[in-house]
This record gives structure tokens, sequence and C-alpha cells, in this order.
């Protein structure tokens, strides 16, 4: 997104990207809910570079800003006057014991939607349950997308009463956070919604190891103890952090994050000020998510051209917005409908609950002039209110 909004900065714009052929591009809930095959969620690359940007297909290997140049894994030196860093975050599936074996189990009841190798087995893992316990899980810390794997648990939950199997299926949510959500009036909400759907909540319990073979799954609590407990179904939230390419590096912050200024997006290090990072890699203290990268590309160009053009910053800012549509009920999508968006635009049966917030956690809200964005709603329509 950024890069194509700057034809004509430079007289060269080159973008680096990983060696793989076909990269993810929308939110893998959908085929994890039954809604979309995945392979509607990925396309070769290559074709949807910009004409005015050099592509090389090479992942970085380390940066060097103060000659400011960047070293590929090949061993190639690539100069630059303005670097965009936007990689991403890393999913730590080795981090739980067992994990990696249980996901390459078809027969473990063990899924994820954060790989594309596993989002189908969701699906098929949902769709194949009868009766017994599902279990869905989330770390503490730092997520992809922190409504996520509410949306896949709301999902297999609608769509077990909807098969009149909600009776035989007992739902529990074990969360390594101590809410629902980060931001307290969605969180309120959705406790109640959790307690009227009869969903069990464990708090502050982090999923530490999976033993796919008895199908138990142990969580490490609070006070330190553990707790293990037998599943049918296991939908797994991995932890994730920082790319290990950032370890050590002198453009990332102590924990990992590419150190950029929260409002303006450029480098902390007056040094580094021809460096500017957004997303998920970036140090930005936000929820990471697609809807925060739309509010922060562009700030970040706007800026980049003024640095650029003048040496100094514009007075354009970015305030942490970001958004969560949660959905709390499957939904029939429209043949019309563009997978990019479906997440927001449901049609049919579907509810969502539509969490927008920006730093501080404070509320920044759409739509709220119109209706109660913690309350959920069909297709967000006003509710009279």
């Amino acid at each position: 997104m950024t890069a194509s909004q700057l034809p004509g900065l430079l007289s060269r714009q080159v973008t680096l990207q990983s060696q793989m052929e076909q990269i993810t591009i929308t939110i893998k809930t959908l085929v994890g809910s039954g809604l979309r095959p995945k392979t509607d969620f990925r396309a070769p690359l290559a074709p949807l570079v910009p004409k005015h940007i050099s592509y090389i297909p090479e992942n970085v290997k380390s940066f060097s800003p103060e000659t400011s140049s960047v070293t590929t894994v090949t061993g190639r030196d690539v100069s630059y006057d303005a670097l965009v860093v936007a990689t991403g975050l890393q999913i730590n599936w080795d981090n739980i014991q067992g994990l990696s074996k249980a996901l390459g189990d078809p027969n473990s009841g063990v899924s994820s939607i954060y790989s594309y190798d596993t989002c189908d087995k969701v699906w098929d893992d949902i769709e194949g349950l009868r009766s017994g316990q599902a279990i869905f899980t989330q770390p503490a810390g730092i997520i992809k997308c922190a409504g996520a794997p509410q949306k896949i648990m709301w999902m297999a939950w609608d769509r077990y009463r909807r098969t009149n199997r909600g009776e035989k299926i007992k739902v529990d949510f074990y969360t390594g956070m101590p809410t629902m959500f980060s931001v307290k009036k969605y969180s309120d909400a959705l406790d109640i919604l959790r307690i009227e759907r009869g969903v069990g909540g464990h708090f502050q319990h982090n999923l530490v190891a999976v033993d796919s073979a008895n199908h138990r799954a142990t969580f490490k609590k609070a006070d330190g103890s553990t707790e293990e407990v037998n599943y049918t179904l296991l939908h797994v939230t991995p932890p994730m952090g920082p790319l290990d390419l950032f370890k050590g590096s002198p453009i990332a912050d102590s924990a990992g994050w590419v150190d950029v200024d929260k409002s303006t997006l450029r480098h902390n290090n007056p040094e580094y000020g021809n460096i500017f990072a957004l997303g998920d890699c970036s140090s930005l203290p936000t929820s990471k998510t697609a809807a925060a990268i739309t509010a922060q590309a562009p700030v970040l160009t706007e800026n980049l051209f003024s640095v650029m053009e003048t040496g100094k910053v514009s007075g354009a800012g970015y305030d942490g917005y970001t958004s969560c549509p949660v959905c709390l009920t499957i939904a029939f999508l429209s043949p019309n409908t563009d997978s990019l968006t479906c997440l927001k635009l449901l049609t049919g049966y579907g509810e969502l609950m539509l969490a927008e917030f920006k730093y501080g956690l404070e509320p920044k809200e759409s739509f709220s002039d119109f209706f109660n964005q913690a309350k959920s709603h069909s297709l967000l329509e006003p509710d009279g209110e």
C-alpha cells in the first residue's frame, strides 16, 4: 500500500520481499469458518507489484542504517535514500510443546487459523465434531488481530447451535489475558455475551503444551502452576513476537520492534531519520491489525514525502486508530462481496461487533452516533438507540 502511494518520489523504488511465490491477502478466519476455500486468498505476488517498483524477491539478512543499506540473505547489498520497514511479525509455533506435531496430525483435533497450511483443517475439525469439548485459546502478549481468536470461536459456537449440536458440545475460551478484550467497553460486552451463550471463560491461562496422543492441553496460570485439560477440539492461537531478524539490530528497540515515533512513524534515532516503519513489525503501541495499517500508511507517506523534500516531517500524525471486527455468528456471503472486505460486509444472518479504538485503549468509533458498537448487530444496522 505505502509503496504504491509513492510514485514519483524517488527516481528508483525498490521492494525486497520474501522468496515465497505467493502471498496471503486476507483473514484466514473465512477459511476456518468454511466460508471460502483458502485458494481464494493467495495470488502470485509479482503481478501485484506496481510497475514503478523494482521488485527483489529476497529476504533481508541485516540492516546497516549508518550506511543506509540492507544486506540480503544472498549477500547482496542494497542502498537506499529512504527505508520503509513492513516485515510483519513472527509466529512462534515451537513455543508450545507438541503443537507442531499436533497440527500435522489430521486426527489430533488441533488446528489454527494462523497458518495457511492449517486454516482449512480448522473447518474440517469444527464441522466434524459431533460432541465433546471444544477449546479455543489466546496467548498473553502481542498477536495479529486480537479479535481473531474469538471470531473463530463464535463462528464455531454458532455453527454448532444452528446444526443442533449446541447441547452436545461444550465451548471454552482459555486466554492468557486477564479479560475478554483489552478495551474495557468491549470486554464487558463480550463477557456478558460469553455468559449468555454458556461459553466457559478461563483467564490468565497460557497454553504451554499439547499432548495430541491423549487429547490433553496444558495451561500455565498466573501463579505459575499448570492445569491439564482434556479436549476433543483444540483451536490454538500461537504466541507471536518480533522477527529474529531484528534481534540486536540497530533499528530495533530492546523488545525487537522497529523503533519509531508513535505519531510520525519515523525512526526515533535522529541519525536514522530516513527510516520509517508501519504495521506489525513496528513499535507502535496499538493493536496489530489491517485497519491499523490502513490508517498508518497515509501518515507515513506524507511524512516520508516531507522528509525527502524538506528534511522534516509534516504535520501528519497517527493517533493509534485500529479496529477489530468481532464476528459473533456465521454469515452467508453474497457472491458479489469482495473477499477482502467480507468480514465487515456480512450478509444473511450474521452478527458483528465493531471494536474501534486508539492509543490509550480509548474508543474511537465510526458509527457511535447511530448505534451502540459494544453490542452485536446484524449487518451493523442501527438498533434504535
